[in-house]
């Protein structure tokens, strides 16, 4: 009896998703086999130049890069200064800082955005 209660609820959720869904339910189901691509690059280093165009990093992007707490007390306080973030955000920042840690904005980048680039 258990078996077939499970069985139901499941049967019951994949119809919901395929209500709710049904283009990305035919494609979980392999019944839609093809992707159209209408456009492609020919010259991948040309392409990877542009990759970050129009890219901003954000503060976090910036902290995530610092290998300690007082590199990341410093870019804090150089965003505020430089009027890259404001002050209700700069403390937001800190108190994070303080209470969680380096590591609670996200794991640490060690990419370098101008080399991925092609620049480096």
């Amino acid at each position: 009896m258990l078996g077939f209660t499970v069985k139901v609820l499941v049967d019951v959720e994949k119809e919901e998703f395929k209500r709710k869904f049904p283009h990305l339910a035919k494609e979980l189901d392999g019944k839609t086999a093809s992707l159209q691509i209408d456009a492609f690059r020919t010259h991948v280093e040309k392409a990877s130049r542009y990759m970050f165009q129009g890219y901003n990093p954000t503060a976090v992007d910036y902290l995530r890069k610092c290998d300690t707490e007082k590199q990341a007390a410093e870019t804090i306080d150089y965003l505020e200064r430089n009027g890259e973030i404001d002050k209700a955000y700069a403390e937001e920042l800190r108190k994070q800082l303080k209470e969680k840690g380096l590591r609670s904005f996200g794991p640490k980048k060690d990419d370098d955005y101008s080399k991925e680039a092609g620049y480096g």
